[in-house]
């Protein structure tokens, strides 16, 4: 890849990973997912995206599916002094919420800054210094003195909160910085690859999918396979990296700029072995470099997309994530890139004769 790539691939993530895409308010993402691919980007009833590219055959039929959500939060209920109580939509650890900055979508589509509020040391008993706090006992403050000085804003009840968490370079330029890079990085992988194979002859079609609501239950993947019908499925994901204290070196399988992750299993989806041994064998043969992983926790859109109809084999390509499910993650752009050259080389080479060795059991 060359630089002009890396530098696309970082404008892209910017636009991705700085959208407003809760559950089941992902518009901001199909904003720019759509003004990436223009038009042909069709839609289901669930809110997924669906985008072909045809090759010089129709089959096989492979999805390349990307989640467009992100953990957040719902406002649930306004307090008398004008606090939002929320409650979360998908993965949250309640620690890494308080003190931190939140943008909350209006039904206008502007976004109202808010704070999640903290007591600040001063105030904290000793029992209170060690207790984990709880998510209900948690509000965000957005300078409002009453609810209806709140609806004066233009916040009700039932709007969504994401991070305020602009997306930065760091000091080292292939280090980025943003919310949501699971799976803003993985959406941006299909969007790529979709218009790369533009210019990349390929024998099948591809149809690089944009899922809802995967975050509170992998929900999209289930219409948007209904609506493909695919005969393979690549899951392009951004995983939780391990490469942090806590981890013992031998137990790594997901660390930054050690290459694209081609994930084994997981408690949602046991990968076709031959489609995983066939992604092995490309990557090292094209010297692009990968990780293994076997997966004790955590789930994607495989769960449901490999569930589909008589079975569709499936493989999750990931790019590693520092801090998922925080208000800053961190991907290398190496692994993005990795990730990127993996799924096109596998578009190249995935015929009717070699899909058929997957399933020939």
């Amino acid at each position: 890849m060359d630089n002009r790539t890396k530098e696309d691939a970082a404008e892209l993530l910017g636009k991705l990973s700085n959208a407003h895409g809760a559950p089941g308010f992902e518009s901001g993402v199909r904003r720019v997912f759509r003004d990436e691919l223009g038009e042909g980007v069709a839609s289901d009833r669930a809110g997924d995206l669906i985008y072909e590219k045809k090759g010089t055959s129709a089959s096989p039929r492979i999805m390349i599916a990307a989640h467009m959500d992100e953990v957040a939060l719902m406002v649930q209920a306004i307090t008398a002094g004008g606090l939002l109580k929320f409650t979360t939509l998908g993965g949250w650890w309640a620690h890494v919420l308080p003190a931190k900055r939140v943008r909350v979508l209006t039904r206008d589509g502007s976004e109202i800054p808010g704070v999640i509020g903290a007591k600040p040391p001063h105030f904290l008993s000793e029992s209170e210094r060690d207790k984990l706090l709880k998510i209900e006992d948690m509000f965000i403050d957005v300078g409002a003195a009453s609810p209806k000085e709140a609806a004066a804003f233009g916040i009700r009840i039932g709007d969504t909160v994401v991070p305020d968490s602009p997306f930065i370079r760091m000091k080292n330029p292939d280090l980025l910085v943003s919310k949501a890079f699971d799976d803003r990085a993985g959406l941006g992988v299909a969007i790529q690859a979709a218009k790369a194979l533009g210019a990349i002859p390929h024998p099948n079609s591809i149809f690089a999918v944009g899922t809802v609501q995967e975050e509170v239950g992998t929900r999209g993947a289930k219409t948007a396979a209904f609506h493909v019908n695919p005969d393979i499925a690549i899951i392009s994901e951004g995983s939780p990296a391990d490469d942090m204290p806590g981890t013992g070196e031998d137990e790594r399988q997901c660390i930054l700029g050690g290459g694209v992750q081609i994930r084994m299993m997981d408690p949602s989806a046991i990968m076709n072995r031959k489609l995983v041994d066939f992604a092995v064998d490309t990557a090292e043969k094209n010297g692009i470099p990968y990780q293994l992983a076997v997966r004790r926790k955590g789930g994607t859109d495989a769960g449901p997309i490999h569930l589909h109809g008589a079975g569709v084999p499936s493989l999750v390509l990931a790019v590693p994530v520092r801090y998922a499910h925080t208000h800053n993650t961190i991907i290398h752009l190496s692994d993005y890139l990795a990730s990127l050259s993996l799924v096109l080389k596998l578009a190249e080479s995935i015929d009717d004769k070699v899909a058929a060795s997957f399933w020939d059991f």
